[in-house]
């Protein structure tokens, strides 16, 4: 019984992983040329992961606005309930970890999950990119 749950709880989102991954990869996210392309906007400016955005945001707009309002619980984690975010000021560590997010995403081409989705690309600088990740997000966990 305990071997049929724990598959259930990593299927499902081992499962929306993937398919996340692969829409990171066909919407060019993964491409840190493209990514920096968008970020560009004073130089040679590409708006095309705008669009990637703004699909994002259609597709799951109307998806939370039906969680909001229907559903209690997660539909396979009906024990744990929504994970909701507490916090609600603008503090001094919030302004800085958005700023070395921003600042390294402009810099580097990746965030987190497109970072993952492209170590599939077996290409050292990503790998590189993902161990320097790693690290970081450790060392925050220790501090």
């Amino acid at each position: 019984m305990g071997g049929a749950v724990m598959m259930k709880n990593i299927f499902i989102p081992l499962t929306s992983g993937i398919i996340f991954g692969i829409g990171l990869v066909i919407a060019g996210m993964t491409n840190p040329a493209k990514v920096m392309g968008f970020l560009n906007v004073f130089g040679n400016w590409d708006p095309s992961l705008m669009f990637v955005m703004g699909g994002a945001i259609v597709v799951s707009m109307p998806a939370f606005l039906f969680i909001g309002k229907k559903m209690s619980a997660p539909l396979f984690n009906k024990e744990e309930g929504f994970s909701q975010q507490l916090k609600k000021n603008i503090d001094s560590p919030l302004v800085l970890g958005s700023a070395m997010f921003g600042i390294g995403w402009a810099l580097v081409g990746f965030c987190p999950g497109p970072a993952i989705a492209a170590l599939t690309q077996v290409d050292g600088n990503v790998f590189m990119f993902f161990i320097a990740m790693s690290i970081g997000m450790l060392l925050k966990k220790i501090f």
